[in-house]
């Protein structure tokens, strides 16, 4: 009667929810929570890339290492696009094993609870008295032990089919909302996926355009640094003819020559025309574009507008802009000595003028938009240009 009652109460109850997943479940939840750990470093690498992007487009000119970290994104968002691929192929396999699965459950649980049905009738056909009355027509003690041994291997083969109908009953509620979930996180890729290979046609198609603007950059660099070679050139042509000038009416005059207002005591001891930072130092340097430029001076970094003093005494040869140079003024210290300030905003000196030394004659300006506002400061002795810095006082 118990064993009945277990058994119409099943038939007749609604399967509940699965309390826990099936070992395949668990094996591909791990695997889809590995996957998904490997997708989110590459989405906060992608991330890291594109905060650094937005610093360069804020505060560089640099197109090139734009477009290097635009490789970079691209070649990110490469790797999450393969990363989803796969992430969906799991996906496509574990829905498979799951349907399978399922399948093979709901076959087996078909077969089974038609058995279990067919068990239960023949228990009310027979009445809940029935195996008293199988014990008690035994003719025999023998008989009697063996009629009660068959009796229960059917009821515990009973009691076994019952609990593997409740156990598939389970089974099938866990797979079908395995697969729901499944399927969600397909969608959910499909659209990942989609979204992140329109980012990277966007990625190109910036790419592209960077390229252009890059290669823009270059020439237009490659253009201003044979500007400024030319520029280098009339400069030096003006020093030279100063520097005969003064010779020949020296000579003339049959005078002693002039002397400097800079000597080599003042090494190091030559106050700064402006207080900044050095941009650019005296030589040889590599531009980002990977072309190199000489230097024949130092480049201070300053507001514009900043007064721009006379490092010595002297006389003002020169006040007038110089191509590239911008607005620039040179002064004569005597000796063949001679002080270039130039990238000057204004000028506050006429050419024939004699200054004292820290005398304001003129203020930063920006001759370069590169560069920003600063003071291009040169010094020649008898001809050549030397490095200012060995003739300024040390910074602090």
């Amino acid at each position: 009667m118990r064993l009945a009652g277990i058994a119409v109460a099943l038939l007749l109850a609604v399967p509940v929810a699965a309390q826990q997943l099936p070992p395949s479940a668990q094996q591909a939840a791990e695997r889809l929570r590995q996957e998904q750990d490997a997708l989110e470093k590459l989405r906060q690498e992608r991330a890291d890339l594109e905060s650094r992007m937005r610093r360069l487009q804020s505060s560089a000119r640099d197109v090139s290492a734009e477009r290097q970290n635009l490789e970079r994104q691209a070649l990110a968002t490469s790797r999450v696009v393969r990363s989803l691929d796969q992430q969906l192929g799991s996906l496509v396999e574990e829905v498979d094993n799951v349907n399978s699965s399922l399948a093979r459950s709901q076959d087996e649980l078909l077969i089974k609870r038609a058995t279990l049905k067919k068990r239960v009738q023949e228990i009310y056909k027979r009445g809940p008295l029935y195996f008293v009355e199988a014990l008690l027509s035994a003719e025999s003690f023998g008989a009697l032990v063996a009629r009660y041994k068959y009796l229960h291997l059917v009821a515990r083969r009973d009691r076994t089919l019952l609990n593997r109908v409740q156990t598939l009953n389970d089974q099938i509620t866990a797979q079908r909302f395995l697969l729901v979930r499944l399927r969600g996180d397909m969608e959910a890729n499909r659209q990942q996926k989609a979204e992140e290979e329109s980012r990277l046609r966007r990625l190109e198609l910036q790419r592209g355009r960077t390229l252009a603007q890059l290669q823009a950059q270059a020439k237009a660099a490659e253009e201003r640094l044979k500007q400024v070679q030319r520029d280098e050139q009339r400069l030096a042509g003006v020093i030279a003819a100063l520097e005969d000038a003064r010779k020949r009416v020296e000579s003339r005059s049959g005078a002693t020559p002039s002397s400097s207002s800079i000597t080599t005591t003042d090494l190091g001891r030559l106050d700064w025309p402006v207080d900044g930072e050095i941009l650019y130092r005296f030589g040889r340097a590599i531009r980002p574009d990977n072309s190199s430029i000489r230097w024949n001076g130092v480049g201070i970094k300053a507001p514009a507008g900043t007064p721009v003093k006379a490092i010595a005494a002297g006389e003002v040869v020169f006040a007038e802009p110089q191509g590239t140079y911008g607005p620039t003024v040179i002064l004569q210290h005597g000796g063949g000595d001679y002080s270039i300030y130039s990238s000057l905003s204004t000028i506050t000196v006429k050419r024939g003028a004699t200054v004292a030394k820290g005398t304001v004659i003129g203020t930063v300006g920006e001759a370069d938009p590169d560069l920003g506002p600063r003071l291009h400061l040169e010094i020649r002795r008898k001809g050549p240009a030397v490095d200012p810095l060995e003739w300024l006082r040390r910074q602090r």
